[in-house]
């Protein structure tokens, strides 16, 4: 039996994140931002949809090895499960790094390192592509013979660990640094700093960094984010930013070798003709600003509310996609994401979205009315969006036309 364990501790890590941004307003440490926090789980709310379609298959591919062609039957005691933690935690590793230094699997992964903050919702701020390749590492494994349900579930703990380490309250946790990988090690991971950049790619054990000579302490203040900084909150562009970057240097360069290369060397290279690889800048402390776009203070209860509603139906979704048809299943889902483009969109002040926010809401109406959704749903999110089209109207006669004017 397959059990998520990371869906259902959603509701733990709301209540961490609650419990940090309580700490964070009492001792006014300023580590949340809402736009910079609404964009980190937005990211997530997309990962785990788009994992709705591709999960299935991804377990498919270990398994299928596991059951041809594994070399070992082992028994499920505790010594294989030991076995398998460290397994599965030394190819995660391997994993990490690699999508720190191939720019094509950079493209995924760099999404989980855009925020230039570092706190809890940032450890939700994950790829909506990443599983697409992640699994092969772990192919070994299966091949060995170890139990696909064992292998999942230690994946998903391993994952589970690294949520609470995207923390800036607990700074050093003495003799542990030298085993585990810890907050202190993990804000050095997401160091745009030059001496920062690609060390510290432990999911559990802090050790294999040291054996492979990718280990850094946390030794000068961390700069978050990447080294061009993504400027939006589309959780979309986000997504797509970077292949858009590699794609544009790939046609610029006439040789067909450099334009393989592009996408295989590390993070940084360019072609010679395009003056070759290019280092990380050192950070300049003087000018250094985080991406922080001015915007009417009267939208964020309103873009709380649409996100609030785009979590909870993407909750709904993550629960129930086993019993929906194909069709509301995708339309949900594809949906729910528009949703996330309007939060960001607004926070950036975008005047493409008043149109993109009237057509959002009335084709959210119309596929309540002609799919199959239960009358429950029909009945609540139907009323929650004509509630939206009234609260925005008045947004909009009251800010965006003055902002024209």
């Amino acid at each position: 039996m397959k059990v998520d364990y990371i869906a259902l501790s959603v509701p733990v890590f709301f209540i961490l994140i609650g419990i940090e941004l309580a700490y964070n307003f009492y001792n006014k440490f300023n580590y949340y931002r809402l736009n910079d926090s609404i964009s980190n789980l937005s990211q997530g709310i997309g990962q785990q949809l788009t994992g709705i379609f591709m999960k299935a298959a991804l377990f498919f591919g270990y398994k299928y090895i596991f059951e041809h062609w594994r070399l070992l039957d082992l028994p499920r005691n505790v010594w294989v499960w030991i076995v398998l933690f460290i397994g599965v935690d030394f190819f995660y590793y391997w994993f990490h790094r690699m999508s720190h230094e191939v720019n094509a699997l950079w493209a995924a992964h760099i999404v989980h390192h855009q925020s230039e903050e570092y706190n809890l919702t940032v450890a939700l701020r994950q790829s909506w592509f990443q599983g697409w390749f992640s699994w092969v590492f772990y192919l070994p494994l299966a091949f060995v013979g170890f139990d696909p349900v064992m292998f999942l579930t230690l994946s998903s703990f391993n994952t589970l660990y690294q949520f609470w380490i995207h923390t800036r309250a607990i700074k050093t946790m003495g003799f542990l640094e030298h085993i585990l990988n810890t907050p202190s090690h993990h804000r050095v991971h997401h160091g745009s700093n030059p001496k920062y950049i690609d060390k510290n790619h432990a999911g559990t054990l802090i050790i294999w960094d040291k054996l492979f000579g990718t280990f850094q302490k946390e030794d000068e203040p961390v700069y978050y984010g990447i080294t061009k900084p993504l400027a939006s909150w589309n959780p979309v562009w986000a997504n797509f930013h970077y292949w858009g970057d590699l794609i544009q240097t790939a046609k610029k360069s006439p040789n067909w070798k450099d334009k393989i290369k592009v996408f295989l060397k590390p993070p940084g290279w360019y072609p010679s003709h395009l003056g070759g690889f290019q280092h990380a800048p050192e950070i300049d402390t003087l000018r250094y600003q985080k991406y922080n776009p001015s915007y009417h203070q009267q939208i964020n209860g309103y873009v709380v509310f649409q996100f609030l509603m785009a979590l909870i139906a993407g909750s709904i979704i993550l629960f129930s996609y086993h019993k929906l048809e194909i069709l509301p299943l995708v339309s949900a889902a594809v949906f729910t994401i528009l949703t996330l483009i309007t939060c960001g969109a607004l926070l950036e002040q975008k005047m493409w979205q008043i149109k993109f926010e009237y057509i959002r809401l009335t084709v959210g109406l119309i596929l309540l009315i002609l799919l199959s959704f239960p009358v429950g749903y029909q009945v609540i999110f139907g009323g929650v969006m004509l509630i939206s089209v009234i609260w925005f109207y008045k947004l909009q006669t009251s800010n965006f036309e003055s902002d024209e004017d």
